[in-house]
């Protein structure tokens, strides 16, 4: 996307892009750190926080509380307990080029300049792509592991931990101090990584990625026994809180972690000057697909632990270290076919099909092809990508993994092109239900969107899984037990078509039983296969029982009267996420007006004559709804979900004696009895707003475990903090 250069942004502008970057980064720190499923490459991701950092040199009064520069990794995930570091855990600043790295040397001769004899040496070593832990030591015996997390806090992982051969349960040798908390890096080989993924491919399984999300994930099982089945390994490399340094300089106390039990990196070196580290980082580049296992760069640190303590710390990184990045692996390989995949909303996505080829470790055979502009070879904004060459079934194209994740085509070897290839025509009809796709026109840019939709909607199979799959996701109806998989089963099967149906399926118990079987029996007969082994005793499928099947009812019947913000955000209607859904519930009150108001926008010339003006909902939502509720073929959906569904009214439950009506609200850290949608819709409920950030407005502060600068903030501004339990009593849902 084009962007406005910093050195042009004017304040208020200044201002709406950290807010917009604040927004997305942390987005990319959840799925990133989070749910181990980045969505963008490193390089990508950089180059925002690059953006952020300096908007914010350039106009230092507009940073904000939750920026990205004050903040490291996500928060830890729920599920877990949480840990806080007693030495927080920081990220490392990035370094691209040779010069960077020239710049980090030459910052700490600077710093260094008044010790004339002083004899500055740096270690250089992988920087291993995996999870990073910290083990904490207790007379050298193996007590407590932790993510990240945050920095600050993490998840508690021990029981997972053990299971990983790599890690000593009792340190070996001597020398070792009292307390130590020894860190490094969780990883999976590229060989243990594809027999996971035959192993699950047997089953019918599901499909790995990369080794890095794997291990990540493998981490985070509930049951231990599953992740010693993955075979984790274990770099050790630095330390946190310790009673005494292992040893005067990183490279020996690193040393000492060897002679403990730990594996450390081999190609761990230690060197005095520019030319050595760069050498040794190229060398580390050449041996880069021979490791087995992923890295993305090497680590520059100063050696001399003394003059670490010296040069000290900036906002969540050490001065004293610096990460250089590999520029993304590349190969060549051939587009077989395009296929168009459509999604929740109907978007036509293209997807390259190509001749396998390994990038990184990673046998990739699909690339995104995002949508027509792109394969016609420009971006967005009708700017040439790829030198304005467009993509052709039978082209020969160069392809790398950004952030050895997302495969992506860097360019098209024209010289390769066959004579016979011709421009790809995308299809102006969704390939699956034949209504018209179409693209529509952005009202911010008065221009088309870069995007083909389906027009079909809720007769369109391929937008009805997603549909289905969205409709029981958690943030909507969150029908526990019902998730991708059932979901996909119950389609397939002809039982689930609709979301109606859903509430339906305890009327057809023993088709849902047959199903259920029959997949359980499909995937024994492939481990059987798998293995080798013959099964004794097999009963029949109509014999064999779906245990939990009446509590999956049950949980379906628990949500026959869902909360109406929620019910609107499942019905997935474009543009409405969760926020703008709480919005149109606290506005409208009931289903029945939402409908009404968007029939009557379908029928009027000009749906602001119906709609009435509301903070916050812009015309991308009212033209959504207008479209969504004016289409007469999900009326029968609709009114069919709605004879098995109820949403509940929103009522806003203001008195004169609630103590928070009218008071701005923010919850910071990790809620341990209710979700932070739930705490957000019970305030604004009671009359409160909910705000993101504390500022001078705020008037109240409801903080859970891990709460970090916001803290700060508020007592700053001498605002009332109180914890989830006071909240609960002071709106009187105490116990």
């Amino acid at each position: 996307m084009s962007e406005k250069p910093v050195e042009s942004l004017s304040e208020g502008e200044a201002a709406e892009e950290l807010k917009r970057l604040a927004a997305e980064i942390a987005e990319h720190d959840r799925r990133y750190h989070t749910e181990d499923a980045p969505t963008i490459s490193d390089a990508e991701y950089d180059a925002l926080a690059r953006r952020n950092l300096a908007i914010e040199e350039r106009f230092p009064d507009l940073v904000r509380e939750d920026s990205p520069s004050r903040r490291v990794g996500a928060p830890p995930a729920e599920g877990f307990a949480k840990v806080r570091h007693a030495v927080p855990m920081l990220s490392l600043a990035k370094a691209y080029t040779d010069q960077d790295v020239a710049d980090f040397i030459e910052r700490g001769r600077r710093f260094f300049d008044r010790d004339k004899d002083l004899d500055i040496a740096f270690t250089a070593e992988p920087k291993i792509d995996g999870l990073s832990a910290s083990l904490r030591y207790e007379n050298g015996v193996f007590v407590q592991g932790a993510t990240r997390g945050d920095g600050t806090v993490g998840e508690d992982i021990t029981a997972n931990l053990k299971t990983i051969a790599d890690i000593p349960k009792k340190l070996q040798g001597s020398g070792w101090p009292e307390i130590i908390e020894i860190r490094g890096e969780v990883y999976m080989t590229y060989a243990e990584f594809e027999a996971l993924k035959q192993r699950s491919a047997a089953v019918g399984g599901q499909d790995y990625v990369n080794p890095r999300n794997t291990a990540a994930g493998s981490l985070r099982q509930k049951d231990p026994s599953v992740t010693a089945s993955r075979n984790l390994k274990f770099f050790a490399y630095a330390w946190g809180y310790t009673t005494a340094d292992p040893a005067p300089t990183q490279y020996d106390s690193v040393q000492k972690f060897k002679e403990w039990g730990f594996k450390v990196s081999p190609l761990m070196v230690r060197a005095k000057s520019i030319d050595e580290l760069i050498a040794h980082y190229h060398r580390i580049e050449e041996q880069r697909s021979s490791l087995g296992y992923d890295i993305d760069g090497v680590v520059y640190k100063v050696d001399q632990l003394e003059l670490q303590r010296r040069w000290g710390f900036v906002t969540g990184e050490p001065r004293w270290a610096i990460a250089h990045k590999f520029p993304a692996e590349q190969a060549m390989t051939t587009v077989e076919r395009i296929d168009i995949q459509v999604g929740r909303t109907g978007t036509l996505a293209p997807v390259a099909r190509l001749a396998p080829v390994t990038v990184g470790g990673v046998v990739v055979e699909n690339v995104t092809l995002h949508n027509e502009d792109y394969i016609k070879g420009f971006d967005s904004n009708g700017q040439p990508i790829r030198d304005g060459i467009d993509v052709r079934i039978g082209d020969t194209v160069v392809i790398q993994r950004a952030g050895d994740v997302i495969p992506q085509i860097v360019s098209v070897v024209i010289d390769k092109r066959p004579a016979n290839a011709v421009p790809y025509e995308f299809p102006h009809t969704c390939p699956v239900c034949g209504s018209p796709a179409t693209r529509e026109i952005n009202e911010k840019t008065g221009k088309e969107d870069s995007r083909r939709r389906c027009t079909g909607e809720m007769i369109c199979a391929a937008q009805a899984v997603e549909r289905l799959r969205h409709f029981v996701s958690r943030g909507a109806l969150d029908i526990e037990g019902l998730g991708a998989e059932n979901i996909d089963l119950f389609f397939n099967s002809g039982l689930v078509k609709t979301a109606a149906d859903i509430f339906t399926l305890k009327d057809r118990r023993p088709a849902v039983m047959r199903a259920l079987a029959e997949r359980r029996e499909e995937q024994a007969k492939l481990r059987e296969e798998a293995s080798g082994k013959t099964r004794k005793n097999v009963r029949s499928v109509e014999e064999r029982n779906y245990e939990g099947l009446d509590k999956l009812f049950a949980a379906i019947d628990a949500r026959r009267e869902p909360e109406l913000d929620r019910f609107i955000f499942a019905l997935g209607i474009r543009h409405i996420g969760e926020t703008t859904a709480a919005v149109l519930a606290r506005q409208f009150s009931t289903i029945e007006e939402l409908i009404r108001v968007g029939k009557e926008m379908a029928k009027a010339e000009n749906p602001h004559s119906v709609f009435p003006s509301i903070n916050g909902i812009g015309d991308t939502v009212i033209n959504a709804l207008r479209d969504f509720f004016g289409n007469e073929r999900n009326d029968d959906v609709l009114d069919a979900l709605l004879a098995q569904v109820h949403p509940k009214p929103y009522v806003v439950e203001i008195s004169a004696g609630s103590e928070v009506s009218g008071k701005t609200v923010v919850f910071t850290g990790s809620l341990e009895k209710m979700t932070r949608s739930e705490a957000k819709a019970m305030a604004e409920r009671l009359g409160a707003k909910v705000a993101g950030s504390v500022s001078a407005k705020t008037d109240l502060v409801v903080a859970g475990p891990g709460a970090g600068s916001k803290l700060k903030v508020a007592s700053d501004l001498g605002i009332e903090v109180i914890d989830e339990d006071t909240w609960l009593q002071r709106i009187g849902r105490g116990g």
